[in-house]
């Protein structure tokens, strides 16, 4: 096992020296390299990866003359919606369908929790409610809550909650004949959590650089469960 050089890794955003060989060089623990010595690898481990870390990162040696490799990291934030308006209406006796799709995911949730207020729903609570889960395409998973014979008491905040994910609500009005005086109907949107991104794949990102003379080379290492990493 030999070395030449050292190796630094650079945000490319803001020329920002991340890190050289062992140490860090950024006020945020989030960022780590290490040496695989088995490979002589040089890993630059990201933790707990959010959006504003998407972007390209340079893999430098101080050889002579220098070489260097870029990454473009692609940070995919998974989008959580219930189908419709944001209040619905239906009389007492009808089936209510709430769909809450789930896009931009990289990996199907581990689950999908619904919540009337802040009850948790369950199918088994009640013969006439159905809750199932069905993956669509790639990236796409659709969680599906059914109220049979809707009743006056079934009115209230519905919620979708993924695993790691934002959730998603709705309001559910419940009429016994009556007609609101007024409707006010508007999009459904997640409710993201300010200063955070959730998601459901990986919470470490690994970006490697074998060392010279040997060709360089890319390696990911994925730790935890939260976050999603795309390479390009």
């Amino acid at each position: 096992m030999f070395f030449v050089g050292q190796v630094s890794w650079i945000r490319r955003r803001d020329s920002h020296i991340l890190t050289v060989d062992r140490y860090t060089f950024i006020a945020d623990d989030r960022f780590q390299a290490f040496l695989v010595e088995a490979t002589d690898t040089w890993t630059l481990q990201i933790k707990y990866v959010q959006a504003r870390d998407g972007g390209q990162y340079e893999c430098q040696v101080s050889t002579e003359p220098k070489m260097s490799h870029f990454i473009t990291l692609n940070v995919v934030v998974p989008k959580v919606e219930i189908l419709g308006e944001a209040d619905i209406y239906v009389k007492a006796g009808s089936t209510v369908n709430l769909k809450c799709v789930i896009t931009q995911s990289l990996e199907e949730p581990a689950y999908i929790f619904w919540y009337h207020d802040d009850q948790r729903v369950l199918d088994y609570d009640r013969n006439l409610i159905d809750i199932r889960t069905e993956r669509v395409g790639s990236d796409t998973t659709v969680g599906t809550l059914v109220v049979y014979e809707a009743r006056r008491e079934d009115s209230g905040n519905y919620t979708c909650n993924p695993s790691n994910l934002d959730s998603a609500s709705v309001l559910l009005h419940v009429l016994n004949g009556e007609h609101p005086a007024a409707m006010q109907r508007g999009k459904n949107s997640a409710s993201p959590i300010p200063g955070r991104w959730w998601g459901p794949l990986s919470a470490g990102l690994g970006l490697s650089a074998c060392l010279p003379p040997r060709t360089a080379t890319i390696a990911v290492i994925f730790i935890g469960i939260l976050g999603h990493i795309l390479f390009t």
